[in-house]
């Protein structure tokens, strides 16, 4: 394999700390419809555009889109984008942030008949969208009976994420929706659903991670749906001007791009795929998917962590092959032996951690066939940017991605330009900086 020298690879630094990671205000409009919270900013996508000297009528590839970060940021500028995600929810959020030919009169009129059949729907049953404090609430005799989900359905959402009267409120909203549909505004009243739910209606906490805070025995759920989608009409208008420009997403795993897209077709490409880390990324999506109807069982589950690459031991399955790829790259396969030394040295024995050298071996075999396969479908002279981040997971052993993803393309014939430091960030497990970096290639064709 060839060698690749972290020192030749260094290209400018940025500041630390999250302030470089932060959307800012100039940028909320689509990009803030809805976002993970472990999204890159658009900023940075500008950057790489621009020095990659993509104009229009190129195209730009997003293979792991996720939200649509680049896809929207490339549309705002009159660049054509295609995007890739085999999640659902991301799926929804990347083709409704990126649809700017909606009318936006008319989704709010038809928002706003929505709203009223759901209030009066809660009225009849003695339930205020508008919660009372306490000390103010008058106890009624009889209680409404609340609507809940199957309990297959609870059993994949983390334990009180949401509680039951603003749960009861959703779903009827949801009902109110589906009896009132309208397939011209529907996937942007569904998207400022889940917008809402992620940032109020719901008891969960995003830290980096997503996690559950204190239970709201009540929360107003459709006056903050109503405020979100009036913001995504106030964006419309301004965004107008670029509603033509194409955008296509394809609910696709980034590990055979060719079977979505041609030969040839694709200019540049500006990504973050998942880190080797122990996120499990379905998580953070994990309530709206379930609640929108994306995610109704474990089988669905298990088929949407199939599709992805295996970034984490939650999942990792039996018949899982990708490491195969990485079978003589004698780099990855040291650091799986370190990781399982490590384990054994500390008497680890639980079946997650004894999967952390394997999903090692999983993660990078991935991601080199994503980037073997990826090469048919560059033109000569593509440049690419991935956004990676070093990881101390695994039992506090130092997996350098951007560094070890550099050695992966050069020996799969791309020229390595550089690994920029985006930022650096405070790790969870040692509390060390970790390097953020952005990935430079460049396929000579």
């Amino acid at each position: 394999m060839q060698s690749v020298c972290p020192a030749t690879l260094h290209g400018p630094s940025r500041r630390s700390g999250r302030e470089d990671n932060k959307l800012r205000a100039a940028d909320r409009a689509a990009h803030d419809w809805y976002q993970f919270v472990l999204s890159f900013p658009p900023h940075l996508v500008r950057e790489y555009l621009t020095r990659f000297g993509i104009k229009p009528g190129q195209i730009v590839l997003d293979p792991f889109c996720g939200t649509g970060t680049t896809l929207v940021e490339c549309k705002k500028l009159g660049i054509e984008s295609v995007g890739m995600d085999p999640n659902p929810m991301a799926y929804l959020a990347s083709m409704v942030k990126t649809d700017w030919k909606v009318n936006g009169s008319g989704l709010l009129r038809h928002a706003r008949e929505v709203a009223d059949l759901t209030l009066s729907r809660l009225e009849s049953q003695g339930i205020d969208d508008f919660p009372t404090p306490p000390m103010f609430q008058i106890r009624r005799k009889n209680s409404p009976k609340l609507c809940g989900l199957p309990e297959e359905t609870v059993g994949l959402l983390l334990s009180n994420s949401i509680s039951p009267l603003p749960l009861h409120k959703t779903l009827t909203l949801l009902s109110a929706m589906e009896e009132l549909e309208d397939s011209r505004f529907t996937r942007h009243e569904r998207l400022a659903l889940a917008k809402a739910l992620v940032s109020g209606i719901s008891n969960l906490e995003f830290g980096p991670e997503v996690g559950v805070g204190p239970a709201k025995a009540d929360a107003p759920v459709v006056a903050p749906w109503l405020r979100h989608v009036e913001s995504v009409v106030t964006d419309l208008r301004a965004l107008r001007p670029q509603a033509s420009t194409p955008t296509i997403v394809h609910r696709a795993d980034a590990r055979n791009p060719g079977a979505v897209l041609k030969p040839e077709s694709v200019d540049a490409v500006i990504t973050s795929p998942p880190y080797p880390n122990e996120k499990e990324y379905t998580r953070t999506t994990r309530l709206e998917s379930v609640l929108l109807g994306f995610i109704r069982d474990k089988y669905d589950l298990r088929t949407l962590k199939k599709n992805l690459v295996r970034s984490n031991t939650r999942n990792v399955y039996k018949g899982d092959s990708d490491d195969a790829a990485v079978v003589g790259n004698a780099q990855i396969q040291r650091l799986a032996a370190m990781i399982e030394r490590r384990r054994e040295e500390l008497g680890k024995t639980s079946g997650f951690e004894r999967l952390y050298a394997r999903v090692t071996k999983l993660y990078f075999g991935g991601m080199t066939r994503h980037l073997s396969e990826l090469r048919e479908i560059l033109r000569p002279g593509a440049r690419l940017a991935y956004v990676v981040g070093d990881q101390a997971s695994y039992l506090r052993v130092m997996i350098r991605t951007g560094q070890l993803l550099a050695e992966i393309a050069a020996s799969l014939g791309y020229e390595v330009l550089a690994l920029d430091l985006f930022r650096t960030r405070l790790a969870t497990a040692t509390r060390e900086q970790l390097r953020e970096e952005v990935l430079v290639l460049r396929w000579p064709g």
